[in-house]
């Protein structure tokens, strides 16, 4: 019989496996933990110890592990299909999901193009600018505008127009040009000054940008509201209203990567909403199927479409394809995220959520090493620095929250900071009481961290 212990399943792991964003050194002293279930925001491993999963498992956990509503769609899909060819072939469950897309999106978006993740999605989203401009007889339109602190992915495309230098610079002899404009992400904001009027003067800077180079650019490519993987930077809406009108003007599309904050994760269902625009390509995955499966979404509108649509001698078509492409057992999963939306009123109950979380957090504000709290909808981020007063931030090699981090699995608390922002992104069926004991044991941890 086959030891199944922590320490048994570690080892095995440790003699196969090469973890993502790890550096498996680490793993000589961080001991690796393997789980055997999960039930609701808990996740408990083969030794009996249970962690609260405050970051949503990567983001991506909305309603839970093993939740029963998706799990019952899942087992019926199973039954009848898991999956067929998508090219030629259809079936019922890619066509409701994208239905279902068509409908809760914002307005005019009306084609929906299936990948297998998020950075397979923006790899859709920026080969779909480049040859609609191609196609309309515009070939010098090849280049893409990106923020600052951005990221989109890590496949060679999405890393391009990523800007966050932890993941980019040692690939960058094999990356595309892309140029950069500062970001509006509202952290050195003057003293006074609101988000919006941060974001505003910020857009200058974007301005300038697609002024000089319309001729030349295909897209502008942001992650609306929250710079996720960007150490969660955030700012204001108006910023996408101005961004809208500019490409509009300057004939530069707009990519709207919604992978992290889509799915009710900034207070709305989309976070293009809260700037009522409509971007002429929108990015999903993470949250799309709860969770579950790998699917992503480029949303996007009828005249992107008419622009492939032709005789195929015309050599006009799209042929980016996945072998995975409309996997039935993801877009069943992503069919009964969508209803739990639609029939539990999430998005009226994040925002009391939200408030809980603001109102758990606020004893943060204060501590003597923490910059800034800030939150937008149902991500919440507490940025660690060496000096309150000048915001000298801690040297990256102290690595003080990994100590968050490990305080944390010690006290039954999944938290992965992103350098020294602890954040919390929880699955939204997460009660007062986790949220309370979330928010106690980031304060020990972040008490434990910042000990000389």
């Amino acid at each position: 019989m086959i030891l199944k212990t922590n320490q048994a399943l570690a080892q095995r792991d440790l003699a196969v496996l090469w973890h993502p964003c790890t550096q498996m050194h680490d793993h000589e002293t961080l001991p690796m933990i393997p789980i055997k279930k999960g039930q609701g925001v808990w996740l408990e491993d083969f030794d009996g110890n249970r962690y609260l999963d405050a970051v949503s498992s990567w983001w991506v956990n909305l309603f839970g592990h093993a939740n029963p509503a998706i799990n019952a769609a899942l087992k019926d899909q199973l039954d009848n299909l898991e999956h067929v060819i998508f090219a030629g072939f259809t079936h019922e469950s890619a066509i409701k999901l994208a239905e279902k897309l068509v409908e809760v999106t914002p307005i005019g978006l009306t084609r929906c193009f299936y990948a297998d993740n998020g950075s397979a999605a923006v790899e859709v989203a920026l080969k779909m600018s480049f040859h609609y401009w191609r196609n309309q007889g515009r070939p010098a339109k090849t280049k893409f505008i990106t923020l600052e602190n951005s990221y989109h992915g890590e496949t060679l495309g999405a890393l391009a127009v990523g800007n966050v230098p932890l993941y980019k610079e040692t690939y960058a002899p094999l990356l595309m040009d892309v140029i950069s404009v500062p970001s509006p992400d509202c952290y050195h904001r003057e003293a006074g000054e609101s988000w919006a009027d941060y974001s505003s003067r910020r857009f200058e800077l974007m301005e300038q940008t697609l002024q000089q180079h319309a001729d030349t650019v295909c897209a502008v490519i942001i992650e609306p509201l929250v710079q996720c993987a960007g150490s969660m930077r955030m700012y204001d809406a108006v910023y996408l209203k101005l961004l809208r009108e500019a490409c509009d003007k300057y004939q530069v599309h707009l990519i709207a990567d919604e992978i992290a904050v889509g799915f009710g994760r900034t207070g709305t269902l989309f976070a293009c909403e809260q700037a009522a625009i409509t971007p002429d390509f929108m990015c999903l995955s993470k949250g799309l199927t709860g969770g579950y499966l790998p699917l992503a979404a480029v949303m996007t509108t009828a005249l992107m479409y008419q622009a492939f649509y032709d005789d195929y001698v015309k050599l006009t078509a799209f042929l980016h394809s996945h072998s995975y492409t409309g996997n039935a057992l993801a877009c069943r999963a992503g069919v009964a995220t969508l209803e739990i939306f639609q029939q539990q009123g999430i998005i009226e109950k994040n925002r009391s959520l939200a408030q809980t979380m603001a109102k758990v957090a606020a004893r943060f504000h204060d501590h003597p090493h923490v910059a800034e709290v800030r939150q937008t909808g149902m991500i919440l981020a507490i940025e660690l620095v060496k000096n309150k007063a000048t915001l000298e931030p801690y040297p990256w090699q102290e690595r003080r929250g990994v100590k968050v981090y490990q305080y944390a699995l010690s006290k039954g608390v999944l938290l992965r900071p992103l350098g020294n922002v602890i954040y919390f992104m929880p699955p939204y069926i997460i009660t007062e009481d986790e949220l309370i004991l979330l928010a106690e044991v980031a304060w020990q941890g972040i008490q434990h961290a910042v000990k000389e």
